[in-house]
């Protein structure tokens, strides 16, 4: 169990999700450990250069250590052992709704796609918010990438076609 500065404890992070019966890739859905790191900001980078920003990345495995009390994240291993996606996410608290779990990426790579790994990966993280009590999962996706956008209403998802993203660079 975590114990949170909060008071309560939280439901412990599943540690692997089983392989799918009869799936063409032997896919275990896991979460991401500190020797994933490396392995995860190469995928970070592979998102940026899909999503057309790949100067915005300045993360590294070095600040993912530093900050390992706040990165959290499942990954999705294929048969070889090798990182072929992941969901990053964290903890958030919305003053209209509550406690929620904010999912900042979910990305597999082009050659694992159309094998259900980004729904296995999604519906680990829905799973986990619930088992934490959060009343929503929240996330953005770009206005563009119309496969994603039919990906999530698919899986059920409302979006929200009026907020816009705001942020200050602090450094």
């Amino acid at each position: 169990m975590l114990w949170l500065a909060t008071s309560y404890f939280l439901p412990p992070i599943p540690t692997s999700i089983p392989p799918l019966k009869n799936h063409p890739m032997n896919i275990i859905i896991r979460k991401g450990t500190e020797a994933d790191y490396p392995a995860i900001i190469e995928l970070i980078h592979q998102f940026a250069l899909f999503q057309k920003t790949p100067e915005k990345v300045t993360n590294t495995a070095e600040q993912m250590k530093a900050d390992n009390n706040l990165f959290q994240c499942f990954v999705a291993v294929d048969a070889n052992n090798k990182i072929v996606g992941y969901a990053a996410w964290f903890f958030a608290y919305f003053s209209w709704t509550g406690k929620a779990l904010y999912l900042d990426d979910l990305y597999v790579v082009e050659s694992a796609r159309g094998q259900a790994i980004g729904t296995r990966l999604l519906q680990t993280v829905i799973d986990y918010a619930g088992a934490t009590k959060c009343v929503r999962v929240r996330w953005q996706v770009s206005n563009w990438n119309k496969p994603a956008i039919a990906f999530y209403r698919k899986m059920g998802a409302l979006i929200d076609d009026v907020e816009m993203n705001c942020h200050f660079e602090l450094h």
